[in-house]
């Protein structure tokens, strides 16, 4: 077992983690609530119970899956069943899921009496090297992507790659996005890494010492910026075009397009708008525009989809006296933040990524 300790939470790596920690676990616990989806109940709880045999008694909550039940309606299930339960401050919250699990029961247990502490069990790649780390909880409203959370760190997080055995390759690969990102805005050295990966066609490898260092990134962020307040915003890198996509999908067409493909177009978008800002160059674009194409399967968008996913870009929550803000790259390796773009630009770049066939495009 490997220890990150961080200055909010303590992120235990390997599957002995569950044993070693079930003291810090369970001191001065009253009761024990076991969050999960349908599909964490089906592919990971047996497992998870299998190591923590220390969970004598608890309750479980179970929620159908996916995006769109991170919602209000959602929480009041969880909150009424803690009433039913009697839940006291002193009761601890496992979140068993992917990244939905623990932003959704991470809000709920923050607000619930003012907060129950919450340790996240992350069972997705997205999940392990993102949403689970970092403190933000949220739920969405009005088809706004995370528009109602706060910051709440977890009291631990266990990251156990044997879950990872249970998730397809577009699962992986969603999660990689993020990876991606993390080179892009953060470390060259990690991006070569997976240039050479995805160029030589190689299996892609989700091994601790890659998630860990993905952690490790996000994390020494974390430290300089909880709450969000300046440079945590280069983790939204590619997200603010990505999100907008995303939700646009979801809740405009009924369609689910994964976070990490929405992630992946974004990256390529905001990529485009900054070399037209002349922040990266001509070859740095095509670089990532060709690499990340490579891994990721093209959509279909018409131009009149556009102005709509745009709409969802005016409540991104780095936006200042409604203009959108983006975090862009500097160069490979270096990213800034509040930058605001142009509309024409923004809409241009949907037209510059391989990974989008844009259908009855015109000139803006």
């Amino acid at each position: 077992m490997k220890i990150l300790n961080t200055p909010y939470s303590v992120i235990y790596f390997g599957e002995d983690s569950y044993i070693k920690k079930k003291n810090l676990f369970l001191k001065n616990v009253s009761k024990k609530i076991l969050l999960v989806d349908n599909i964490s109940k089906k592919n990971c709880l047996n497992y998870f119970l299998s190591k923590i045999d220390f969970l004598k008694k608890y309750y479980i909550i179970n929620l159908p899956s996916g995006e769109e039940n991170k919602n209000i309606e959602t929480c009041k299930v969880i909150w009424k069943k803690l009433l039913d339960i009697n839940a006291d401050r002193k009761s601890l919250f496992f979140n068993l899921g992917g990244g939905v699990i623990t932003d959704l029961g991470g809000f709920a247990c923050s607000v619930f009496k003012r907060g129950l502490n919450f340790i996240n069990i992350p069972t997705t790649l997205l999940g392990m090297i993102d949403a689970s780390i970092g403190g933000k909880t949220a739920i969405n409203f009005l088809s706004l992507k995370n528009e109602i959370g706060l910051f709440n760190f977890p009291k631990g997080v266990i990251i156990d790659n044997n879950f990872l055995k249970t998730l397809s390759e577009n699962d992986l690969k969603s999660g990689f996005a993020e990876i991606i990102k993390y080179g892009l805005i953060s470390d060259i050295n990690l991006w070569k890494k997976i240039k050479n990966l995805i160029l030589k066609k190689k299996k892609l490898i989700y091994s601790y010492n890659l998630i860990r260092n993905a952690i490790k990134i996000k994390n020494s962020i974390i430290e300089k910026d909880p709450l969000e307040k300046g440079l945590r915003k280069i983790l939204n890198f590619g997200h603010t075009i990505g999100h907008a996509i995303e939700s646009y999908f979801i809740y405009n067409l009924n369609k689910k397009i994964s976070h990490g493909h929405s992630l992946a177009i974004g990256m390529i978008c905001e990529s485009w708008i900054s070399y037209k800002m002349k922040m990266i160059t001509k070859k740095e674009f095509e670089e990532i525009n060709m690499i990340i194409s490579l891994l990721y399967d093209n959509i279909k968008i018409y131009n009149s989809h556009i102005s709509k996913i745009i709409d969802f870009m005016k409540h991104d929550k780095k936006n200042e006296n409604n203009k959108i803000k983006f975090s862009l790259l500097k160069k490979i390796g270096y990213s800034i933040f509040n930058k605001e773009v142009d509309l024409f630009l923004i809409k241009k770049s949907f037209k510059k990524t391989n990974m989008i066939n844009l259908i009855n495009f015109n000139k803006f």
